[in-house]
């Protein structure tokens, strides 16, 4: 495992986009994607959620100077068709969509990016298929669903008290959906999610009006605290990393709620994986630290281009 220290990147500079939307056909619906910037490999991205809409990723398209950086919302949020069938959302399904996306936009050579839940997807992705990529990059998605909510609890623990009373009375009478308990979990969010002391508009778009409860419900669960009662409880692939044989960089936050310690088995369970922490970051370094953030990624990729 190879340790980059993430610094910023100065040639970073605003650019007139090349813009593309529209929807493609994936199995139970149609998706919204977005493109911007064109030529070079292009960079796929994945975004979190379960649930989530890809606004809060967009500070990738930064990249777009050198590359096409292609988003889409995933089925069930966004822009993207919302269907009330429960058996739609499986990671098996979501696998079929990535897969469906990549073909319709004849992406033959590319680089995947995925964040939180997105990056579960694209090394399941990865591991079902044995894709031809590029690399892949994983952001605060580490190997174990039930380490993950297991270190999330052992955060928990750490706030307020009065804080902690809140969640633990909603929760056991299953008000989850009570503003009271929504500001608690905002407490935690604040802390371990997004540090910025103003959320930029792209991630309140994806939590607020662009965020998917189907999705998130059927494969998470009712808490972000677990138990995990959905599709993804159980899922763990660290046995299988060494399975993932592309150019890969693993990114974290020092205060993520996935914790760097359990970012760093996913690291060096890959072979030849780096790995970079953003020391000011929780679980979404791309905004917290954007341009430091931007510039590792911009070199990684980068450097897998010129091998």
């Amino acid at each position: 495992m190879a340790r980059v220290r993430p610094r910023a990147d100065h040639r970073l500079t605003p650019q007139i986009p090349t813009v593309t939307q529209g929807t493609i056909a994936v199995p139970g619906g149609n998706v919204y994607y977005r493109t911007q910037g064109s030529g070079g490999v292009p960079l796929l991205c994945l975004h979190g959620g379960p649930g989530m809409s890809h606004d809060y990723i967009a500070s990738l398209a930064d990249l777009s100077d050198e590359r096409m950086v292609v988003f889409y919302d995933q089925l069930g949020c966004g822009q993207s068709d919302r269907p009330e069938d429960p058996s739609l959302w499986t990671i098996e399904r979501s696998v079929a969509e990535v897969v469906a996306v990549r073909q319709s936009l004849g992406l033959e050579r590319m680089h995947l990016f995925g964040n939180s839940w997105g990056g579960w997807l694209a090394m399941q992705y990865v591991l079902d298929r044995q894709p031809r990529l590029e690399s892949l990059t994983i952001s605060s998605s580490p190997p174990s669903v039930e380490r993950a909510v297991r270190e999330m609890n052992e955060l928990r623990r750490r706030l307020p008290d009065d804080v902690q009373r809140v969640l633990d009375d909603h929760e056991a009478r299953s008000f989850f959906n009570c503003p009271e308990y929504t500001a608690a979990v905002m407490v935690f969010y604040k802390r371990h999610l997004c540090r910025l002391d103003r959320w930029p508009e792209g991630v309140e778009q994806a939590l607020g009006p662009g965020f998917g409860a189907g999705p998130y419900l059927t494969m998470w669960g009712p808490s972000e605290f677990g138990p995990v009662t959905g599709n993804l409880a159980g899922w763990d692939i660290t046995d299988r990393l060494a399975e993932i044989r592309v150019p890969t960089l693993v990114t974290g936050g020092r205060h993520d709620e996935m914790r760097p310690e359990h970012m760093a088995v996913l690291a060096d369970g890959i072979p030849g994986a780096e790995f970079a922490i953003f020391e000011e970051s929780s679980h979404m370094a791309f905004v917290e630290e954007r341009e430091p953030y931007v510039a590792t990624v911009r070199r990684f990729l980068e450097r897998v281009e010129r091998a």
